[in-house]
């Protein structure tokens, strides 16, 4: 008599066909949120780097740091950092990295399977590329203090994506109002703690609520076109735009002025 493996769920499927090639390809065409879960994988593999690098070699952390965080004084020098900033968390926190992992996870499945996965993907790159821009802006307006801050966390592109929901949501005739209270919530965080990116969530969310609205409503031209179409023509639109932002705040870096 062959033996059975004991398993609390024998129905349910295993780790290994739960990722395989075809299961991926039949959840991708079923709408479930890979975007979302691959989005966190990364963020929590990398935040799982960063903790045990903490502990065991503070040079290797720092390094890691100094790669990927974005700092608006070397930022048009180092445009990796507009994305790598994106993945990176707190190390010494598990707050940080907690609090913003429940957010993506509360709010990106949904606009995930209402705009499918490429646009949801390309509204978070826009919005946490924006939510650089803001610091590069801010870094403008405050002075030498602002070129020299240094900034991580997925937080500018999660205010994108409640910008999107709103914009979706009053588009679509729902309710808006719980999620208002958990944008206030987070729109208040900086007041309660303190090194707080404001300036990152109110760039990713006005690019992520414009390039929403884009593709809800936008220009009349363009609603004939494929959502995927729409997509990278806006895309494409917005990431030249703030592209040429913060190449125009670079003008003023005054780490360049004393470099040249």
């Amino acid at each position: 008599m062959a033996y059975q493996r004991f398993s609390l769920f024998p129905d349910s499927p295993s780790f290994k066909d739960l990722f395989s090639a075809r299961s991926l390809r039949y959840r991708w065409r079923n709408g479930d949120p890979l975007i979302t879960t691959g989005i966190m994988a990364v963020c929590i593999v990398v935040w799982i780097v960063e903790a045990v690098l903490n502990l065991v070699w503070q040079g290797g952390l720092n390094a890691m740091l100094n790669a990927g965080m974005l700092m608006p004084a070397t930022a048009v020098h180092k445009p990796w950092t507009f994305i790598t900033s994106m993945f990176l968390h707190q190390p010494n926190s598990l707050w940080h990295i907690l609090f913003n992992m429940l957010t993506l996870w509360c709010v990106g499945p949904v606009l995930e399977r209402m705009m499918g996965h490429w646009s949801f993907l390309a509204l978070y790159a826009v919005s946490g590329l924006a939510g650089g821009t803001g610091m590069m802006l801010w870094a403008v307006l405050s002075g030498a203090s602002g070129w020299i801050t240094p900034v991580y966390g997925a937080s500018g592109a999660l205010f994108g994506l409640f910008a999107a929901i709103l914009v979706v949501y009053r588009r679509i005739g729902l309710d808006i109002r719980s999620m208002m209270i958990w944008m206030l919530i987070n729109f208040l965080m900086p007041v309660i703690m303190p090194n707080i990116a404001w300036q990152a969530h109110l760039g990713g969310f006005l690019f992520g609520g414009m390039f929403t609205w884009l593709l809800v409503s936008g220009l009349r031209i363009l609603r004939g076109k494929s959502l995927p179409r729409r997509t990278l023509i806006y895309g494409t639109v917005m990431v030249i735009v703030i592209i040429a932002i913060d190449l125009l705040c670079n003008v003023v870096n005054p780490v360049n002025m004393a470099l040249f």
